[in-house]
């Protein structure tokens, strides 16, 4: 009996069961209902039912916004990994390990320099999957490298914005990257390139109050949340009950904190749009493009 228990009956189960994929199925954040991976992805991840518009990562965001999905990558200078030596659970380092592996990026923001239906355009994205999309040093030489690459290609500067705010474990020269990405915005101005900044869900705290608000245009995703501080402590000290939903990307339209909330479905399009318009280009003509759902 020992045989046909431990052998002989394991055996049998292991070629009946069907492996699952862990990400076969999402559950929707608004509603809770689960909805199949491969709709979402091919959605543009986009919840259909409810149009919950969930977090893209840096890769897969470049490549929706890239003609033919295709773009060079633009390299950022090293940065002195831990330079305070920080720990608190776990070592600072330990963490942008695990962050590295996770997101396969080296840090927060990703760059590319690509065509945007058929105009150069420099497109940096902030991951929020990468230690909340914090910005660090590393994060803030990315912002500025890519600002620096658009001036010299003498393009328009795309940044799509996702982050929980400063990070923590560089402490006071995380604060000091703040006024470093404003100067870069103003050699951006200066040289008269547009910079149109995408404000995705979330977008608050150190990058809310620098290169994230300091846009030509500001678009938000519909939902995203914007702010500074979290309605908890805001409320705490006012001490005054706030509007619902007052941080989220409609009311912030309303009342003119952002210029236009786009689905992401027109989002390429709209962008396209933008660019040639603030740079006097001429009508783009009809590029090769990731599909848009027939439901968009």
């Amino acid at each position: 009996m020992n045989w046909i228990s431990n052998v002989v009956r394991p055996k049998i189960r292991s070629f009946l069961r069907r492996e699952t994929p862990e990400n076969l199925w999402i559950k929707c954040p608004e509603t809770g209902q689960l909805v199949f991976y491969k709709d979402v992805e091919a959605n543009q991840f986009v919840i259909p039912s409810s149009n919950y518009h969930m977090r893209v990562s840096a890769p897969m965001r470049l490549k929706q916004m890239f003609d033919g999905g295709t773009w060079l990558d633009i390299g950022v200078p090293e940065v002195s990994i831990d330079p305070l030596k920080f720990r608190d659970e776990r070592r600072y380092v330990d963490r942008l390990k695990d962050a590295r592996a996770k997101t396969g990026l080296h840090d927060a923001i990703k760059l590319g320099l690509g065509k945007l239906d058929g105009l150069p355009v420099v497109i940096a994205v902030q991951d929020f999957d990468f230690m909340g999309g914090s910005l660090g040093m590393a994060a803030a030489e990315a912002v500025i490298k890519g600002m620096q690459t658009a001036v010299e290609k003498a393009t328009p500067f795309i940044m799509f914005a996702a982050s929980g705010g400063a990070r923590m474990q560089e402490g006071i020269l995380s604060l000091m990257q703040l006024p470093r990405t404003t100067v870069a915005v103003q050699m951006l101005r200066e040289a008269k390139k547009p910079y149109i900044v995408v404000l995705t869900n979330p977008t608050t705290g150190g990058v809310t109050a620098s290169y994230a608000m300091l846009g030509d245009v500001h678009i938000a995703e519909p939902g995203a949340l914007i702010g500074f501080a979290g309605p908890r402590v805001i409320e705490q000290t006012i001490r005054e009950k706030l509007p619902e939903g007052f941080q989220r990307a409609e009311y912030l339209a309303e009342h003119g904190m952002v210029d236009m909330v786009v689905h992401r479905h027109k989002l390429r399009a709209t962008l396209s749009e933008l660019c040639r318009l603030l740079t006097k280009a001429p009508v783009a003509v009809a590029q090769p493009q990731l599909p848009v759902p027939a439901h968009a």
